[in-house]
């Protein structure tokens, strides 16, 4: 199970990336848009599936066929990737964009949900860290194709919009056609014996361990911007050309690859909430790299090495965490919570990142930034002990 959903993100990863490398460069040299309407995009990109991550998790728990609702999630991502090739405008792409985002927020929970059941309670961060490493490889491979088209054709960037679209329907159709129909709750008993698992009921979502890691999330996420934002940042330090763009995502993603098992077992046994604020801390160490004032490789590559790290220490953890917090028959609907959380408070972290980098500049943005999570680490850290302690569902 856990192979066949990492192959299906890695495949719909290639689609995803290879896109959003070229979508920095795309929306401002380009279209031309300025850094507070990119990032109004960039926030709605990482914030538009917001409006239904909830919503997939409920049907996924309502209906317990997690499998056909993260089908209809993966399925619009790919309707938004032919659209993009006709959307030519500033607000022709955002619709793309937003429908793309979409369908990511109905299909994450739902999937993550399938794993978490099918994995011991003890397996789960490094579960969840195959399933990333999968995932990871495809996130790699896309802005590595993406680099390679533009290296080739210059201005090519119809034909990675054309190369992820071909990923995107092969994604899909592994999904469908071989994935299993997992069922999250135990099969119904007689009718003559008592309920084996009740039904969801939003009652669920009220347990103070969730709210704890909801309010956690949220507060150290506001202060998480859009890597975009970073790799800009980068690019207007230092003096490599635009054509090489995609491959500050491919560095961070080999990072992420290489760490993401190792530190979601690391996870399992230190203490999940303890790696998730420690992933926190690295990347405010990539915000000070990318806001020194010299240029060169160093500075770069430290910078995509520690955003590589705050991304092993916190993607899957996240939702590892949250599927134990609630009672099974609402577990899709728990990571769901959380993944929305997340996703609101980067949205609105990124629209208000670009107002600032306007106001004072990137580099003085960035270090402003970094200040501030630094500070809200070590609040974080003082909170943790409870999750890391709380009993979780089997």
């Amino acid at each position: 199970m856990v192979l066949t959903l990492g192959m299906v993100s890695l495949l719909t990863d290639i689609s995803t990336e290879s896109v959003a490398a070229i979508l920095p460069l795309y929306l401002t040299v380009v279209v031309g848009l300025s850094p507070v309407a990119f990032g109004l995009i960039d926030g709605l990109y990482q914030g538009a599936s917001v409006l239904v991550r909830l919503g997939g998790g409920w049907i996924s728990d309502r209906t317990d066929r997690p499998k056909w609702v993260a089908f209809a999630g993966y399925g619009l991502s790919c309707v938004a990737r032919f659209f993009l090739l006709f959307a030519a405008g500033a607000g022709s792409i955002a619709a793309v964009v937003a429908a793309d985002r979409v369908g990511k927020g109905l299909r994450t929970a739902p999937r993550d949900a399938m794993i978490s059941s099918a994995t011991r309670s003890e397996d789960l961060g490094l579960a969840f860290g195959v399933h990333r490493a999968l995932d990871t490889v495809g996130a790699a491979m896309g802005p590595l194709i993406a680099f390679l088209v533009l290296w080739w054709i210059p201005d090519g960037y119809l034909t990675v919009m054309v190369i992820s679209l071909a990923f995107a329907v092969i994604g899909v159709a592994l999904l469908g056609l071989i994935a299993p129909d997992q069922r999250i709750r135990p099969p119904r008993p007689r009718p003559t014996s008592r309920p084996a698992s009740p039904p969801f009921v939003w009652k669920d979502l009220t347990d103070r361990r969730l709210t704890r890691l909801l309010v956690l999330a949220a507060g150290l996420g506001i202060l998480t911007i859009g890597d975009g934002f970073l790799y800009l940042t980068l690019l207007e330090r230092s003096d490599f050309g635009a054509e090489w763009f995609p491959l500050l995502y491919v560095g961070t993603n080999v990072v992420y690859l290489v760490l993401a098992m190792p530190v979601g077992w690391a996870a399992d046994r230190a203490g999940r909430a303890r790696v998730l604020v420690g992933g926190h801390v690295a990347l405010a160490g990539a915000y000070v790299c990318a806001a020194v004032p010299a240029s060169g490789t160093v500075p770069t590559l430290a910078t995509l090495a520690l955003l590589g790290l705050f991304y092993a220490a916190t993607d899957g953890v996240i939702a590892a965490m949250a599927g134990r917090l609630v009672p099974v028959q609402a577990r899709a609907s728990g990571i769901a919570a959380a993944q929305t959380v997340v996703a609101l408070a980067r949205m609105l972290a990124t629209v208000g990142f670009g107002v600032l980098w306007v106001l004072v500049g990137p580099a003085t943005a960035m270090a402003a930034v970094a200040a501030a999570l630094v500070l809200a680490t070590a609040v974080a850290a003082t909170q943790v002990r409870p999750l890391d302690r709380a009993p979780v569902t089997p």
